[in-house]
């Protein structure tokens, strides 16, 4: 199937899983332990444990956000929502680049490892850059293909990895030497988080796959699952791999080592065991580098469908229906990133990432606290608000310790981003953010307009596949009545006969009788929030419905006072099966235990509206030019 963007959602929970994970399992494991470890000394495994938590904290919100916004562009869309333009542009960039550094990184990674299999490549090391090149312009144009043949390239190299970091584990536990733990801390607990920071790049695999959610097969469920399902074994994963290479090689052979996992095979199972680990090495570089791609030209897809950048960034392919201007772009970006020195850049990029899960939780509490109606997340972040202030205060600590360097590069960037939304961006764009809303409720409603809603309503629909039917037509066409003061039923009924009088043949009077006799047979309060009155009028083919929302209850009868819902049907003899369709639909929406709340705190009449045409039911097709 398609998006109404034209992207195709082909891609399942195994891809997504496997996506996240060979994202994640690469450089962060392959070679940054030895450079952490001398900095941290053996407790290192605590520190990716720690910063896995973190990043837990971090997926939560990302998966509410996802579950809620499956679109292309990741973060950058839930941030441009919550915060606004100027902040999602600067969001969307600066994460942007930083995947395209981290997949570079990958490729550069490959010439240590390829040296320990093929020793002879150390007298032509000029060839190196150029086989990088060469791999970045094959993952460009596997890209290119479609998301499905990239994301099945991803499955047999995870697969794989997993099974060789299994077999290490396994056979490494033999060879650990307890004396490699001590001492434990040798520069103090407190550089655990420090590290634990620097290393935090290693989770950047989950970025990528809220970017490509716009093309997961029911992505509100499935991103959620395979994101934390991924966390949770990677984070395992890396304790477990570093705990062990930490126990077999100790601080002489670790500290400073490019190839930590490699050497340690070596010493536990040999020279297959090296030769096996470094083709793991290089497989986790080719996914890091595949994902990387993938995901990096979803944010200039995204970015230019927002007008925060030029219109020929979101062009689609013809027949594979791939971004495919965004994809060649960062392909020629990561290309050009090869011939960089990215020691430095490795941090920056874990302090993007670290920004990016910060803006999540931001992006959460204030979605959440915007009240807005049509922001409706199928999956909802636990201990709500405790994990996004937690995740922040945490978050905020671990930037402030990074190095002064990549705080003014970090600047730098964040200034040419902005510059980029002030003089371009800002002039086009018409995005309005959540945290608008909030400032609407505390000072003027007209700093807000119902442009967020709309288009959170139509990324409901589009998520949940719903295919509009003659009752969705007819909500959208009928009239809405909304009362603030407490009535009697008799006070509604001739209201309601007036609308009703215009719509069809039928006077006021003769509307108004047959309404009350039919309340006198028998109540049409269904229960103490709902009542559906009922009435036949003369005329074919002629069906209709008035929406009543009190806020202050209507009074049906001594039982029924505080009715706030009143779904009243008027129609011809001949509709009589479509009446019990209808009320069947109405029937299946107020069952939701959240109708009343969502009902009672709608802003206006397209907000009542909304509450009916988002409810869950059941819709039936359009055949032979009718709705049925």
């Amino acid at each position: 199937m398609k998006s109404k963007k034209g992207l195709k959602k082909e891609l399942t929970f195994l891809d997504v899983f496997c996506l996240a994970t060979g994202a994640m399992i690469s450089s962060g494991l392959f070679v940054l332990p030895g450079i952490a470890h001398a900095k941290v000394g053996p407790v290192l495994f605590i520190s990716y444990f720690f910063a896995g938590l973190l990043a837990l904290t971090g997926v939560f919100s990302q998966a509410e956000l996802v579950s809620a916004m499956p679109k292309s562009g990741g973060a950058y869309f839930f941030v441009t929502r919550s915060l606004g333009p100027a902040v999602g542009t600067i969001q969307g960039l600066l994460t942007w680049f930083s995947l395209i550094l981290k997949a570079a990184f990958a490729l550069v990674g490959i010439t240590a490892f390829a040296q320990l299999i093929l020793p002879q490549l150390t007298e032509s090391m000029s060839v190196i850059p150029w086989v990088g090149m060469l791999l970045g312009v094959f993952f460009t144009f596997l890209n290119l293909k479609g998301v499905k043949k990239a994301g099945r390239a991803q499955v047999c190299l995870v697969f794989f990895l997993m099974g060789a970091l299994l077999i290490y584990v396994v056979n490494g536990v033999k060879f650990i030497k307890i004396e490699n733990f001590t001492p434990f801390a040798p520069y103090g607990f407190e550089s655990i988080f420090v590290i634990a920071g620097f290393i935090f790049v290693s989770y950047g695999g989950l970025l990528k796959v809220a970017s490509i959610a716009e093309e997961v097969k029911r992505a509100e469920k499935v991103v959620p699952q395979a994101m934390i399902a991924s966390l949770i074994v990677v984070t395992l994963f890396y304790s477990l791999v570093v705990f062990v290479t930490t126990g077999i090689l100790g601080s002489g052979q670790l500290d400073g080592s490019l190839t930590p996992l490699s050497i340690s095979a070596e010493v536990s199972m040999g020279k297959w065991g090296m030769i096996l680990l470094s083709l793991a090495a290089i497989a986790s570089f080719f996914t890091t580098a595949n994902a990387g791609i993938m995901a990096a030209s979803r944010y200039p897809l995204a970015l230019s469908r927002d007008k925060l950048l030029p219109k020929f960034l979101s062009k689609l392919h013809s027949e594979y229906q791939t971004p495919v201007i965004s994809i060649l772009l960062s392909g020629a970006v990561l290309i050009v990133c090869l011939f960089l020195k990215l020691d430095m850049l490795v941090e920056l990029a874990s302090s993007v990432l670290i920004l990016t899960f910060l803006f999540s939780h931001l992006s959460v509490i204030i979605l959440r606290e915007s009240k807005i109606q049509n922001y409706q997340p199928t999956f909802r972040s636990p201990m709500y608000p405790w994990i996004q202030i937690i995740g922040t205060v945490f978050f905020l600590f671990i930037l402030f310790e990074m190095s002064t360097q990549v705080f003014f590069v970090k600047i730098v960037l964040i200034a040419v981003a902005f510059i980029i939304y002030w003089f371009y961006g800002r002039l086009r764009t018409e995005q309005k953010s959540a945290l608008l809303h909030i400032i609407a409720r505390l000072t003027a409603k007209e700093l807000v307009t119902g442009r967020l809603e709309e288009e959170l309503k139509e990324i409901i629909q589009e998520r949940d596949e719903i295919i509009k039917d003659r009752f969705d037509h007819m909500i959208e066409d009928c009239n809405v009545i909304d009362i603030d003061k407490k009535i009697t039923v008799d006070q509604l009924f001739e209201i309601v006969s007036e609308k009703i009088a215009q719509q069809t043949a039928c006077s006021k009077e003769i509307v108004e009788l047959a309404l009350l006799k039919r309340e006198r047979e028998g109540t049409t309060a269904i229960n103490h929030d709902v009542a559906i009155p009922h009435v036949i009028v003369d005329g074919k083919n002629l069906f209709g419905i008035v929406l009543v929302r009190c806020r202050q209850g209507i009074i049906f009868n001594e039982e029924y006072q505080e009715i706030n819902a009143v779904f009243i049907l008027y129609g011809s003899k001949d509709e009589r099966a479509y009446h019990l369709r209808a009320l069947s639909a109405i029937a299946q929406i107020v069952s939701n235990s959240l109708f009343n709340e969502i009902w009672l705190h709608a802003k206006n009449e397209q907000a009542l509206r909304d509450a009916i045409l988002l409810g869950k039911r059941t819709r039936v097709s359009f055949k032979k030019g009718k709705y049925f």
